[in-house]
């Protein structure tokens, strides 16, 4: 082998080579293209993929946003419709309201024009009665006349006399109308504050009485409550030191007694008993004792709404109880808690005119006829004793003062005393709000009761049928029977002595001995 031969040979090996080479390289290539293209195509297809989610995120987002501002749109209509319905009904009840004071300006403008008619008729019968006087009088002139045998100028004479006693006359009340307006005048301030006083004070007439109508359904009840041979009747008059009265009114039973705590105990009490139906003597005391109870916690609870309802703070709880058994007291017929009501507004309203203390003035006034509450009565003014009662639970010494000084039992230490004691005037003294006879025949049932309570034994006392009988219920351990006739006798004598009433009074003592055994 030559050399040309060689080199043909490394070239066709070259060139071989250089082909094969350049095979495989083309090959790569085409596989790095299509490994390429599928990669483009993967992340493509990612790409497009990512954006369908991302378009569905931002669907969702946008529907939801949608439903968020659709949602918050709905309630500011509700909230402007339900504005618009309250204006509505707002608008509804202020034009009754004004048809309301349209009615009663009309009723009223009503009554002025019968009033005024009235007025009238009267002024026109006592201008006749005046004729009719006037013609008495010439008459009567022309008798004495005619008796007398006056000549004319006599009886010139005797009418000269009788015009001057005429003039006089006028005179002399056109005197009176003088310095009657000179003193209207010289208090018109003073009386214009207490005119305002009242005119500015809305109150209600509130009269209590001594008897109480239990309404039931049917007559058959009234034998259930009377009981076999009258015991359950019985047992309640003595629970609760009520009379009960069982009549032939129809459907109505009448609670006579002149405590209202004990009226307002039976028939709450009764009432308790019907309902259930169980009505027997043990049953009774059970539901009249629940039934106390539960009187002496209203008690409490007027005694809180009467302070809240006139701003007073800091009371003390025992002044805040007597307040609420005013409820149940009257002065002169007059509710007690009522009229202490008034005063204390119209303490307020003068107060504030005056430029004195407002608070203070309303505390006083709420609390002035405190003494008049306590079931233990010692024997003093109730001006003392509310006094004594308001040092007692630390209230202020204005305060004190007004309430001892209300009826000039002390002596006046502050501006406010005397506001209490006119305020108090103004409210007893306005028509109808009073009555002497109901509070005397109180205050006689009460010394009734304490009088036969003051004997030693004596457990319960009950004024009833009003005030004509008297029933003392005694204990059996320290009284005997002999002793409870002896001691009725003794009663009955006292009365005699020291009592004023009309008619008589029938006292009963009576002594009952129970027998308690239980069964196990």
């Amino acid at each position: 082998m030559n050399i040309l031969e060689i080199i043909i040979g490394l070239l066709v090996g070259a060139i071989i080579g250089f082909a094969i080479g350049r095979y495989l390289l083309n090959k790569l290539f085409k596989e790095r293209d299509i490994a390429a293209q599928n990669k483009a195509k993967k992340i493509l297809k990612d790409a497009e993929n990512n954006a369908e989610i991302l378009k569905k995120n931002k669907q969702l987002e946008a529907k939801e946003r949608f439903l968020q501002l659709k949602a918050e749109h709905e309630q500011e209509v509700n909230a402007k419709n339900n504005a618009i319905n309250q204006r509505e009904n707002s608008l509804k009840q202020k034009e009754q309201s004004l048809n309301q004071k349209i009615e009663n300006a009309s009723r009223k403008e009503n009554e002025l024009d019968n009033t005024r008619k009235n007025l009238e008729k009267q002024t026109d019968v006592l201008h006749k009665k005046q004729e009719e006087v006037e013609h008495l009088k010439q008459q009567h002139v022309q008798q004495l006349e005619t008796i007398a045998g006056l000549t004319a100028e006599e009886a010139k004479n005797h009418l000269v006399d009788t015009l001057r006693e005429e003039a006089r006359t006028k005179a002399m009340m056109q005197i009176k109308d003088i310095v009657d307006e000179a003193k209207l005048t010289a208090t018109k301030e003073a009386k214009k504050v207490v005119i305002q006083t009242i005119q500015r004070t809305a109150t209600e007439s509130a009269i209590e009485n001594t008897v109480s109508i239990f309404n039931i359904e049917n007559d058959e009840i009234k034998g259930r409550i009377i009981g076999r041979e009258g015991r359950n009747i019985r047992a309640l008059e003595a629970a609760t030191g009520i009379e009960i009265i069982v009549d032939d009114t129809p459907e109505a039973i009448i609670l006579s007694g002149f405590d209202p705590v004990r009226r307002e105990i039976a028939r709450l009490a009764m009432h308790r008993l019907v309902t259930d139906g169980r009505i027997h003597p043990a049953r009774i005391e059970e539901v009249v004792a629940k039934t106390r109870k539960q009187i002496e916690e209203e008690i409490v609870e007027i005694g809180e709404r009467t302070v809240i309802d006139l701003g007073i703070h800091g009371l003390h709880p025992e002044l805040i109880r007597m307040v609420g058994r005013m409820r149940y007291r009257s002065s002169y017929g007059q509710n007690l808690l009522q009229h202490s009501r008034e005063v204390a507004n119209f303490c307020a309203t003068m107060a504030a005119e005056l430029g004195l203390n407002v608070k203070l003035a309303k505390r006083a006034g709420l609390l002035h006829d405190i003494g008049k509450v306590p079931d233990d009565n010692p024997e003093l003014p109730h001006a003392i004793l509310g006094m004594q009662l308001a040092e007692k639970y630390k209230e202020h010494p204005e305060v004190c003062n007004a309430i001892g000084a209300h009826h000039d039992e002390v002596e006046m230490t502050s501006m406010i005393s005397p506001i209490i004691q006119a305020c108090d005037a103004i409210s007893g003294a306005r028509p109808g709000a009073r009555r002497e006879v109901v509070e005397s025949y109180i205050k006689r049932l009460k010394e009734l009761e304490e009088l036969a309570l003051s004997y030693p034994g004596v457990e319960k006392t009950f004024a009833i049928q009003a005030g004509r009988e008297l029933r003392v219920v005694v204990e059996s351990e320290k009284i005997s029977d002999a002793q409870s006739e002896v001691l009725a006798a003794d009663i009955s004598n006292r009365i005699q002595t020291e009592m004023t009433y009309p008619g008589q009074i029938k006292v009963t003592v009576i002594r009952e001995t129970r027998s308690v055994a239980f069964a196990k």
